[in-house]
């Protein structure tokens, strides 16, 4: 690969993918101030405001680790602090299929509850899965929301289900809908869950979230190795002792953080969710009326609409068009399996039900609709 020189001239667009999306000018601002030391009495005032306005804002008591990182890190971490060989894994979709191939990169013994692209994973089958298995599984992990195909798999309901199994510890994936579909933590018994500052959240990528119960956290004490940049002992008491994280963070993106929770905390965090879902509601209805939707009926996202190509458009130039004539970016669909066949729109973060009235009203323009 030769260099293609970054000119800084390129034309800004109006981002409505799976993320990065759309950040706040103020946000971007925050971050150009002058650098300071990660030791000094400053990150501390800065790393201890955006953990507890962290907790604030998803009502949570957990403890809440943000670190320098994609959200891919605590695929990683997770597994290594809390499963010592079995996990379970309901796949539905290329991302959490890579929860479960991750976790065998790590050498654990993986068994999927696999459902066909588009599909949710079910309580019942948890159930059943886990009720006729020989194995006692460390931890069930999925997706809460499954970016490649638009699917809401019910969180709420298989953490129940995983209350009878007090051995296996519930693990979700949050990453493209956390902060833009409320769910609570606790109720729901999730031990881990995580996401990425650069969806839901509307802050620059670079930085990792994850809210850990008191159960997880005891959990990597009793394992003879864990995590070591993500280990729940190592970020979470370097936070009780200094305030700050173990390692060097990306202070700039942090300060956009701090900045970008308080917009979400004046919102609030129940009022964030209902402007997700009236996002939803009208995507999908624009979607049934010109294509229609890909997921399973009633388990559809509240921040990515995938749309089933049903006419047969060209995606990719319809994406380009209206990119070229409108200067709106959404998504291809996902791998090869779903490239042409569908499409992706991302209703989160900022937007609105305006803003995304202004990009149905320009693929309406550009398809011929």
């Amino acid at each position: 690969m030769e260099k293609s020189e970054y000119t800084d001239d390129y034309p800004e667009k109006r981002l409505y993918l799976p993320g990065p999306t759309e950040v706040r000018e103020d946000v971007i601002e925050a971050m150009a101030q002058p650098m300071f030391g990660h030791r000094m009495d400053r990150m501390t005032d800065l790393y201890t405001t955006i953990v507890e306005d962290t907790k604030e804002f998803l009502g949570t008591t957990n403890d809440v680790v943000v670190l320098s990182a994609s959200g891919t890190e605590f695929w990683e971490a997770t597994t290594l602090n809390l499963v010592d060989e079995h996990m379970a894994v309901g796949t539905c979709g290329s991302f959490s299929e890579r929860q479960a191939n991750v976790a065998e990169r790590l050498g654990k013994d993986v068994d999927r509850l696999a459902y066909d692209w588009g599909e949710a994973v079910k309580p019942e089958d948890v159930r059943e899965f886990l009720e006729e298995s020989e194995k006692t599984y460390d931890a069930f992990g999925t997706v809460m929301n499954e970016t490649s195909t638009g699917v809401r798999n019910p969180i709420e309901e298989i953490g129940e289900v995983l209350q009878d199994f007090p051995d296996t510890y519930f693990v979700v994936d949050a990453i493209s809908c956390l902060g833009g579909d409320e769910i609570d933590i606790e109720a729901a018994g999730i031990d881990a869950i995580f996401t990425s500052t650069q969806k839901a959240f509307a802050m620059p990528p670079g930085l990792a979230v994850c809210a850990v119960s008191d159960d997880a956290y005891e959990r990597e004490l009793e394992k003879d190795s864990a995590s070591w940049y993500g280990g729940f002992q190592r970020t979470i008491d370097y936070y009780e002792r200094k305030g700050q994280t173990h390692s060097t963070p990306a202070i700039p993106i942090m300060l956009a953080y701090r900045k970008q929770m308080k917009h979400m905390l004046e919102e609030g965090h129940t009022a964030r969710d209902q402007r997700h879902r009236e996002m939803a509601e009208y995507t999908r209805e624009w979607a049934r009326e010109h294509f229609d939707v890909f997921p399973e009926a009633g388990y559809e996202s509240q921040t990515v609409t995938c749309v089933e190509n049903t006419r047969g458009i060209d995606v990719a130039a319809t994406i380009d068009e209206v990119s070229e004539k409108y200067d709106f970016v959404f998504s291809n669909g996902y791998g090869s399996q779903l490239g042409e066949k569908t499409f992706r729109i991302g209703h989160m973060g900022e937007h609105d039900l305006e803003s995304i009235e202004e990009l149905t009203d320009a693929i309406e323009d550009v398809a011929g609709l």
